[in-house]
């Protein structure tokens, strides 16, 4: 039962990741792709800055790329885990791979998440 419930969320951490990075993709780079078909005619350094910074103030913006951090370091870290468990490993290595990789993901989640709540707080200083 666990298993299938751990399949279930890797499928839906995928979907949540196809919808968060399309969003993303429009969000961060529409402005590049009005600027190459003619629509925009703006100095790109300027508005980068205007615009990062905006979007780092912003919480749902904050949230948003947590969520997304938390989703894909699931969904990769599980496939790669289902793929080193394909090779057959011995129940004690399983064992080890499983506390090296939530580990692993636990701490990137917290540097990651530390990373974003920072850049937010100084975006909102500025």
């Amino acid at each position: 039962m666990g298993e299938t419930r751990n399949w279930t969320l890797h499928m839906l951490a995928g979907v949540v990741i196809l919808i968060l990075l399309g969003l993303h993709m429009g969000i961060m780079h529409m402005d590049g792709l009005q600027r190459g078909i003619g629509m925009a005619n703006l100095d790109e350094a300027s508005v980068s800055k205007a615009n990062s910074l905006h979007r780092d103030s912003n919480p749902a913006f904050t949230a948003t790329y947590i969520i997304l951090l938390g989703v894909g370091l699931y969904h990769g870290l599980y496939g790669f885990r289902n793929i080193l468990f394909e090779l057959t490993l011995k129940p004690g290595t399983e064992k080890a791979v499983n506390a090296i990789l939530i580990l692993l993901g636990l701490g990137l989640f917290a540097l990651g998440t530390w990373a974003a709540v920072a850049v937010h707080v100084t975006a909102v200083k500025a």
